[in-house]
């Protein structure tokens, strides 16, 4: 269906959604339903590719999620080719290396080249059978929790466009949520899935550690704290991507996964945290988690209230590796990454986490032993509980400038502190999560709620999200 609404290279009507939904080869259809009427004959991988780019042009002016487009010549895998998801299109994230695609990192501290080969990654999403048409652009190094830039525009939200998309997978979020692609790749470090799943109002699984093929640069740090995955609109989309990933690669050391399709068969125990120990949760947002947990009880499961065992030290210990991570990629970029690279080009924030890093480096030793041993509490909090509730986020989706690198540091890291309170202890841990687009403010926007589970118990969170999606059908930003 067309709509009015549809941004044609301006956001400046903040009101406003955007979106590219038509009633083309794509209509309105996730990806699992595109990829059954390719096996059909119904439509062609063709097809779907020239409607993908087609939606990116009518939206890009407005929302600039893209980074690198390669719609006349998509990347498929010879794996993929009848693959669960042959011939549905998406896009790779600028961080993740693709062969002859550059991959910039949302930085301009340094010149991109074309990747000479695919990241382990890279060929786990193609060999699902997707068609990768670009990549979608991310904060610098993927250190903000809002897709913004020092001189470069930021992603905007589709819901409304003078807000926040998230970060740092905050390209992929606009393209999914305003129906260019039903599906795009998006990997977390400290949020980074999830965050602009609640942003945008889509389905967003952090995996947990190992779950997929190891990410090229969490895992040369101390504690890994990056895994990748997908955001969707529907959660049998999400079910459906990591059933196939698994085909391609399936950690020995984790219960199988398989193709998760419907509820959980038994009543669950699931404990309620409305406030990080950290920040107290505004309204609407508490509003949203809390009706979350009444329509679970109403389901049949035991929900009770529960505390989260990382307070302020933790928070600080995350804060100290987060600058560890600034200042490793300041100490390694002309090697690692271009000869061309200069720590003058970095933005406010990640200058900031390096200088700060360097302040308080002593701490290095006791700060990642006191991390790497909270993976072992995590795994307590499940001895009582089946799934934790909580926000995503402490509080509703920011106006676009509120998280910008030009925000003086000290400022940013306290509103980064007080916004991303929930998210972090998946990453250290390697717990998984899912974001749930459950409810939304008042005037509208997005507002996200989170699941966490045992090591290796993704089947349970997705479960419940397909309960919570029977119940309530997930809003359309086309309606």
């Amino acid at each position: 269906m067309t709509d009015e609404r549809i941004g044609e290279g301006s956001a400046g009507q903040a009101g406003e959604r955007v979106h590219a939904f038509t009633d083309d080869a794509l209509g309105t259809h996730d990806a699992v339903a595109l990829a059954a009427l390719v096996r059909d004959g119904e439509v062609n991988p063709r097809e779907l590719v020239a409607a993908a780019a087609a939606r990116a042009a009518r939206i890009d002016g407005a929302l600039a999620p893209v980074a690198y487009a390669s719609y006349d010549r998509p990347r498929i895998s010879r794996a993929g080719v009848g693959g669960p998801l042959w011939g549905v299109p998406t896009y790779l994230k600028d961080n993740v290396d693709l062969r002859g695609l550059p991959t910039a990192m949302g930085s301009e501290a340094f010149r991109a080249r074309p990747a000479r080969r695919n990241a382990p990654f890279a060929d786990q999403l193609l060999a699902s059978g997707l068609a990768v048409l670009g990549k979608t652009r991310l904060p610098e190094f993927g250190l903000n929790a809002s897709t913004e830039f020092a001189a470069a525009p930021p992603v905007r939200n589709p819901w409304r466009p003078s807000h926040s998309a998230g970060a740092s997978s905050g390209g992929a979020a606009a393209l999914v949520a305003a129906g260019v692609v039903p599906i795009a790749h998006a990997n977390d470090g400290g949020g980074s899935i999830r965050i602009p799943a609640a942003c945008c109002g889509l389905v967003g699984l952090k995996p947990t550690r190992g779950r997929l093929v190891g990410n090229a640069q969490g895992g040369k740090l101390p504690i890994d704290l990056v895994t990748d995955g997908v955001l969707t609109r529907t959660v049998r989309d999400t079910a459906a991507f990591f059933a196939a990933a698994e085909l391609h690669h399936r950690n020995p050391k984790l219960p199988p996964l398989g193709l998760v399709e419907g509820p959980p068969a038994r009543p669950l125990r699931i404990g309620l945290v409305v406030d990080s120990p950290i920040a107290k949760t505004d309204e609407p947002t508490r509003r949203v988690v809390e009706e979350t947990a009444a329509r679970l009880e109403a389901m049949g499961h035991r929900v009770e209230p529960a505390t989260l065992p990382f307070g302020e030290e933790f928070s600080r210990d995350f804060l100290s590796y987060w600058g560890y991570i600034a200042w490793v990629i300041a100490l390694t970029g002309p090697v690692l990454l271009d000869p061309s690279f200069r720590t003058g080009r970095l933005d406010g924030l990640t200058t900031g986490l390096r200088r700060r890093f360097r302040t308080e480096f002593r701490r290095t030793p006791g700060v990642l032993r006191r991390l790497r041993r909270a993976e072992e509490v995590y795994a307590g909090i499940f001895r009582d509980h089946d799934v934790i509730l909580s926000p995503v986020l402490a509080h509703t989706v920011p106006p676009i400038g509120h998280l910008s690198p030009n925000v003086a540091f000290e400022e940013l890291i306290e509103r980064l502190l007080r916004y991303v309170a929930f998210t972090p202890v998946n990453n250290v841990t390697g717990g998984p999560g899912l974001a749930l687009p459950a409810g939304a403010e008042p005037g509208g926007l997005p507002v996200g709620v989170h699941l966490s589970a045992a090591h290796g118990q993704e089947r349970v969170l997705l479960e419940l999200g397909f309960a919570l999606e029977a119940d309530r059908p997930w809003r359309r930003i086309e309606d």
